[in-house]
């Protein structure tokens, strides 16, 4: 197959909609399931990149979820604690494959934001990982294969539209990509950059203990935010992006947006959120929409009168501001990676504040002294790569 229509591209006004090879090669997919369209493929060529570069970094399985062309999460397929299968939902899946934990952790890091998602897995889709995307709401799947048994679990998902796709891991593109902008054409080497101990060898900080875990953090940041629509930040603990903040014009709005999320992330694994008395017959998007709003500053939306009835079987008690900040205390070991320098300390005041210890940033920037002294006074340790990683 040489080229294939598409419904429309970003917007159902704008057709006519398709991919192909300009070099007049076959495509190297295969539409298994559903008519993926424009956003689809979007998402699911670079979520394809960056689990196989995190597979590749890592020697582990790896899964995205992607979300306007930005993943929501990331994860390589480490196994998951009672509480974290708890928080994403799959405690009754009993023992997942490493395929499908890194699936769970993708998508249940921000599960605000992976709602409707497109996922990118590194391996064969296995039946664990089929059966949990089939209980999620989700558009599509991209993989290097499918078992007999998982692509029949998918193929029922949406009254069978769910788009499968079905990539060859030996494609390689074209080293020189281009896109057009206004009928003008970009042209401009792939970004081939291999990230790995070697990249993140320039430790600038008087803490140069990075150890073995928060490496692997450090990789999983940084390609992530490869393929994450800069400027974008990734915070990083246990093998899964647990913030990533994306397409922000201000680096600290980016550091503050990413925390914000890596806090969620951490305050929905604190007991009074774990038990709150959630109705039976409520959704999943719902209970995950309450969570997020009894963790936020507006929190009475869900526990007013009126409101509260709707999904708790009890109404529970306020998470204060102080509670909250206490129990964010506890949190450490975060791994922080930015895709270009941070030019203000702000940046790592902010990130204290989301436990993180280990940091990698290109550096150069004019304040790169200020940065490096309010990393010293929390003890964190930064890498400086000397190399940017916009992505547009």
């Amino acid at each position: 197959m040489k080229e294939l229509a598409l419904k429309y591209g970003c917007n159902p006004n704008q057709k006519p909609s398709r991919i192909y090879m300009e070099n007049g090669q076959d495509l190297p997919i295969r539409v298994l399931c559903g008519r993926p369209g424009y956003i689809n493929f979007l998402d699911a060529f670079n979520g394809w990149q960056l689990v196989k570069e995190l597979k590749e970094a890592t020697g582990l399985p790896a899964a995205t979820s992607f979300k306007h062309v930005s993943p929501a999460g990331a994860a390589v397929g480490l196994p998951l604690t009672e509480t974290l299968a708890k928080i994403y939902w799959v405690d009754d899946l009993g023992e997942l494959s490493p395929l499908a934990c890194a699936y769970a952790r993708a998508r249940g890091a921000d599960r605000m934001s992976s709602f409707g998602d497109f996922i990118a897995l590194s391996d064969v889709c296995d039946k664990d990982t089929a059966m949990l995307i089939k209980r999620e709401v989700s558009d599509g799947v991209i993989a290097p294969g499918y078992t007999e048994e998982a692509l029949e679990i998918l193929k029922q998902k949406k009254n069978g539209n769910y788009n499968v796709i079905e990539i060859d891991e030996n494609y390689r593109p074209e080293p020189l990509e281009h896109k057009q902008v206004y009928g003008i054409t970009f042209e401009q080497g792939r970004q081939e950059l291999k990230i790995d101990d070697a990249f993140l060898g320039n430790i600038v900080t008087e803490n140069k203990d990075i150890p073995a875990e928060a490496m692997m953090d450090l990789k999983i940041s940084l390609i992530t935010l490869k393929y994450t629509q800069s400027n974008s930040v990734c915070y990083v603990k246990g093998g899964q992006a647990i913030g990533i903040g994306a397409g922000q014009q201000s680096r600290v709005h980016c550091t503050r947006l990413a925390g914000q999320k890596a806090d969620n992330w951490f305050l929905r694994q604190c007991p009074k959120v774990m038990n709150l008395p959630f109705r039976t017959d409520i959704k999943r998007a719902d209970r995950d929409n309450a969570i997020d709003v009894y963790i936020g500053e507006e929190y009475m939306d869900v526990l007013a009168d009126g409101a509260w009835e709707k999904v708790f079987t009890e109404k529970p008690e306020v998470f204060t501001r102080e509670e909250k900040r206490a129990w964010l205390d506890q949190m450490d070991g975060v791994t922080l990676g930015s895709d270009a320098f941070f030019p203000f300390s702000d940046n790592i005041e902010r990130a204290h504040k989301s436990g993180v210890k280990y940091i990698a940033e290109p550096g150069g920037s004019v304040r790169d002294d200020a940065v490096i002294d309010t990393c010293n006074k929390y003890g964190m340790a930064m890498v400086f790569t000397g190399i940017r990683l916009f992505h547009h």
